[in-house]
This record gives structure tokens, sequence and C-alpha cells, in this order.
């Protein structure tokens, strides 16, 4: 097998509420391989985003390590986890987050051309992926002109369209009706797969889950198999 793309070992984040401590995360241990699809489940609060958002480098946990792509990013800079994420992660949330004013394309063109791919380029990239999506004849459509599925597709193609190594998805289909998130679930599936992506997604939608390649479970802190 080859190496993890993640990597995360002895993850602890604690936040403090009033004069309490919360420890959402103890201790918790996790590998992620090229191509694999992991699912990751828990009940409200259990620490899922936590977990997420640390394996992102969007937040610094309390302590462990994080190695993304055999680099370990637990002693990394601001400015350097940032271009650690630029060029290796892809995010998917619950909210798609699209840029009213642009369209599809130009939602998917954007990040491209923020990290350096030419207009051109750029476009075509987003076409590509658009298509593949389903979504050649929404490619020139707003959000507000696009379905809740449509839009969360469009938010895939963004995600994916640095060729990131490693996908975080939090809550992917949480906002759309049981046979959209059918749809939109097998499209990521799909474009992830293809491109041998690693992917951590969480999810409450338990149905789901079980088309994943395995999944894991966040209770009181500790990370579990589960078996669907």
């Amino acid at each position: 097998m080859s190496d993890p793309v993640l990597t995360i070992r002895g993850l602890t984040r604690t936040y403090k509420s009033g004069d309490k401590t919360l420890t959402v995360l103890n201790g918790v241990d996790l590998d992620v391989y090229p191509g694999e699809i992991v699912g990751l489940i828990g009940p409200s609060g259990s620490g899922k985003s936590s977990l997420l958002h640390a394996a992102g480098l969007l937040e610094h946990p309390d302590a462990g390590q994080i190695v993304v792509e055999g680099r370990d990013c637990s002693d990394l800079s601001d400015r350097q986890r940032t271009r650690v994420r630029l060029a290796t992660v892809g995010f998917v949330y619950q909210a798609h987050h699209l840029l009213a004013e642009f369209t599809a394309l130009d939602n998917v063109a954007l990040p491209q051309m923020i990290a350096g791919r030419s207009r051109k380029a750029a476009r075509a990239r987003a076409d590509e992926l658009l298509s593949r999506l389903g979504l050649a004849d929404r490619v020139d459509h707003q959000p507000a002109q696009m379905s809740g599925g449509e839009q969360q597709r469009v938010a895939i193609a963004r995600a994916l369209a640095n060729s990131p190594r490693l996908l975080l998805a939090d809550e992917p289909t949480g906002n759309l009706d049981p046979h959209t998130s059918a749809a939109v679930f097998e499209s990521l599936y799909e474009l992830a797969r293809s491109q041998g992506v690693a992917a951590l997604v969480a999810t409450h939608n338990l149905e789901l889950a079980r088309h994943m390649d395995r999944v894991v479970a966040l209770k009181d802190g500790h990370l579990e198999p589960q078996v669907l």
C-alpha cells in the first residue's frame, strides 16, 4: 500500500467553556490513503468539524502531529500552513459558499488563478470538471440560477480544481433532500476516486457512509473503526 496522504497522531483539542475545559479530541490517530474515501461519523458536538479543521491546517490543535503528503505540519507557521493548504488540500462544506456574482465556471476557475494558473487554463479545467459533474449546461449560470444540488456540485468542482491530494468534506450533503444528497455524494465519490484523492467526509447520513471505503466514529474524544 502507498504511503498515507494524511497521518494524524495523538491529536488533542480542547475548548474553554466558562470555567470548564471541554475536550473534544483526546489522542486521535488516523491515516487516509490515496484514492480512499473515509467516512467520519459521530453525534453533533463530538468534534468532527474540529478534526477536519485541524487536518486541513485551519486550526492549531493543543497537541499531536499532523503529516500531509509526508510533511510534518505540526510546527509550521501560518504562512507555511497556508501554502500547504493551497497546494494540497480541498474543502467542501455544508454551505457551498459560492460567489453570487460569478458564474459556475468562474467560481471554479478563480481558485486556480489565485494559485497561479492562467485564466484560459483555469477556465478549461473548470469546464472539464463541471462537465464531468453533469453541469455542462450550467457553466454560465450564477448560483441563484441553480438548484441546491447543482450549487454543491460546483463547490465540489471548486474543491478539486487545483488537484489536491487531500479532500476534506464537512457534511457536504447536509442541506439537501435525500435524493439530491445521494446524487451529489455519488458525484463527489466518483470524481475524488478518479483523481486518486484521499478524502475524509464527515456526515450524519449513515446510508451514504455505508458506501464509503471505511467509516470511523468519534466518541468521547476518541476515534474508533465503525461497521455499518
